[in-house]
This record gives structure tokens, sequence and C-alpha cells, in this order.
């Protein structure tokens, strides 16, 4: 009688690992390497420890819990200077992502219009966005970000003589002052709304590349997905009941009081880091839209898309796969650059730590916090990157 189970496949025999195997060698020597790595960072880690110690220098981590006893200038948190360490180094961290965000955001849509500017039909334009390249990449962004605060502080007028760049908008050497809505609950339905219409404006650009691709007929992105996220923040705001208080700063003798202000320190930062990152950013862009082929520009001119269109829908998608890897190393340059935030002033995380060293001598302690928030800050960015990366990557059919 047959079988049925007879003619099934059978599974393949399980390979044993063997020392003749180079895979299996090569486990033992990674194995081996993470073993001695391991050993070398537990024998340096005791002796510094031992030595320390020696010296009656105290170690550890403990002084996180004592109380600071010093004031921070600028915070997103709340903090006082009786607050313990750990929530000085807290404030220290939200300062340099915020650096770090703002930048990268402005560094990002800046060096795009420069590198797409330096493909202009206009003379003018591609002149002034090659000397933007050439003049600030080329100095260092430490003499651009005292360069900027000098402007701030010393060139811009006092508070009593701040000018006015809007209603309710100051700037002086006290730095830029703006209005800011007064907090209340129907704001959060407003985030909740805005929230809501960025998906939609996402899977409308999704609908209407797939569209282009299925047909070969553009459709706006822009405009509509900036349409539905205005339309569902405004149902929101009015679901919300319309919260509509603002606090309108008010220029005073001696200072602006009320609204939001950024400092000349905060402000100095962020302008130096983005012009001078812009610059390596732009080059980034011309290289990635270089790398395109000139037949594919042509091939869409000869399907009636404007210069635009092309740039927009053929070009950069292509030119993606080429631009996101060093933009990465941009990114992640702007993040490091940050730290120097203490040559001006600004309450980064270094500048907390420094204080901090000044008023433990922990200064091994310290320095491993430093380390931990860039390492954080730095595969973070990377990993997100390496995300964007596979998703924009060519692939073959």
């Amino acid at each position: 009688m047959h079988d049925p189970k007879a003619g099934a496949r059978r599974a393949p025999p399980r390979r044993r690992l063997s020392w003749r195997s180079a895979a299996a060698r090569g486990l033992v020597y990674q194995a081996l390497a993470v073993v001695v790595l391991a050993a070398l960072v537990g024998w340096l880690g005791h002796n510094t420890v031992a030595n320390m110690r020696a010296r009656g220098i105290q170690t550890g981590f403990g002084f996180l819990q004592q109380p600071a006893g010093f004031d921070i200038g600028e915070s997103l948190i709340p903090y006082d200077a009786l607050d313990p360490f750990w929530k000085a180094f807290v404030v220290g961290t939200l300062n340099t992502l915020r650096v770090a965000l703002v930048g990268i955001v402005a560094t990002t849509i800046l060096g795009t219009l420069v590198g797409v500017g330096r493909f202009s039909g206009n003379a003018l334009v591609r002149g002034l966005c090659a000397t933007y390249v050439e003049v600030f990449r080329n100095v260092p962004v430490l003499l651009q970000l005292l360069m900027w605060y000098l402007l701030f502080t010393e060139v811009l007028p006092p508070v009593s003589e701040a000018i006015a760049l809007g209603p309710g908008i100051w700037i002086s050497k006290s730095g830029l002052s703006f209005p800011e809505p007064r907090w209340e609950a129907g704001h959060l339905a407003v985030l909740a709304g805005t929230l809501f219409g960025g998906l939609a404006g996402v899977g409308w650009a999704r609908f209407a590349r797939r569209r282009f691709e299925r047909t070969g007929r553009p459709l706006p992105v822009a405009g509509p997905a900036v349409a539905l996220v205005a339309v569902a923040a405004t149902v929101a705001w009015w679901a919300g009941g319309a919260p509509s208080a603002w606090d309108v700063p008010v220029k005073g003798d001696v200072i602006v009081e009320g609204g939001a202000t950024a400092t000349p320190e905060y402000l100095a930062l962020v302008l130096g880091l983005v012009i001078y990152t812009g610059a390596f950013v732009a080059e980034v862009v011309r290289a990635g839209i270089r790398a395109v082929p000139q037949g594919q520009a042509e091939a869409a001119a000869s399907l009636g898309l404007s210069h635009g269109q092309a740039m927009r829908l053929v070009v950069l998608p292509q030119a993606l796969r080429v631009i996101v890897p060093p933009l990465t190393s941009q990114y992640l340059n702007l993040t490091k650059n940050s730290s120097l935030a203490v040559a001006i002033g600004f309450p980064d995380v270094v500048s907390i730590a420094n204080t901090a060293i000044n008023q433990t001598g922990r200064a091994v302690e310290c320095i491993a916090v430093i380390m931990a928030v860039y390492l954080t800050a730095s595969l973070g960015t990377a990993a997100l990157m390496g995300w964007t990366n596979r998703r924009v990557a060519i692939r073959e059919r």
C-alpha cells in the first residue's frame, strides 16, 4: 500500500558546527573578542576606582541625589537650586535636545533650498547660493557662534529701545520676545487634531504618489496636506471650546514683560549651527542631484513636466538614496557641535556637567553622563536615518 508520506520532502539534516566550519570559528572569535573587551573595560574601571580612592577622591553616582545648589538660566521644566543634580542634568539634556531638534529641522530646510538653488536657471540665485556655501562652510563654527552672540549682545539695542518685528514681537539685547497661547484644556484637543491632520496629510501624499505611479498624472500634495492639517486643527480647536487667550509681551523700561522669550545665547547657538551645517547639507543635496543621470531630467521634460515638477517628482526622489547617508553624518555633527554652547554661556548638558564637576569633583561620573547623553542622541538619530534610508532605497524588481 502506498504511503502518502513517502513522497513528502524530508527536512534537510541540521549541520553540526565544527572547528572546520568558518562560521563556527567566526562565532568563537567574536565571543573571545567580546570577553577580552569586557575584561579590559572592567580592568580599567577597577584601576580607575582604586586609584581615585587611594587619593581620597569619592566615586559613585550618589551625588546625583544631592541638592545642586546653582540656578539655571533656561529650563523647559520647573527647576530650583535646591533640586538634586539629576534634575539639573535633565534640564541640560532637554536644552541640548531643543537645540538639536530645531537645528536639524531648520538645517534640512535651508540646506535643501540652497542645494536646489545651485541648479536654478537664474544666475544671481546660483551665485548667491554658491557664495553662501563657500563662505560659511570655511569659517570655523566656533567663530560663527561668537559672531552671532556678539551681534545679539552688542549690536542690538537695549530693551528700552527694542525693535518691533510685528504685533507683540520684540527683539533686543535680551533676546526675542513673542506671544504664546495661554494653556487651556482645549489646546490638548488642538494638538490631537493637528496630529490627526498630519496623519491624514501623509495618507494623501501616499495616495497621490501611487496614483502618479499608476497613471502618470501628478496630484498636488503640499497644498492639500496643509489644508488637512489646518482643517483638522480648526475643528479640534472649535470642539475644545475655542481657546483664544494669548500672553502678549509688552515692552517696559527695563524688561519685556509677558510672552515667551528666546535668549540671545539660544538664538546665537541655533543660528550659528544651522547656517554652518546648512552649507554642508547644501553640498550633500547638490552632490545627490548630480548623481542622478541627466537623462532622467530630460525624460521628465519630454513628458511635459516643468523644471520644478521634474526636480520634485523625478530627480529628488532618486537623489535621496545618495543624500541620506551623508546627511546623517551632518545631523550627528550638528548634535555634537551643540556642545560648543559652553563658549557662549548656554546651559546645555556640557555646561551643567562643568558646574557639577566644580562643585562635587566627580569628573569621571559627570563625563560619563555627557557621553551617555550624546551617545543616546546620536544612536537614535542614526537609527531613524537608517530607517529612512531603507525607505527611500531603490528596490530591484
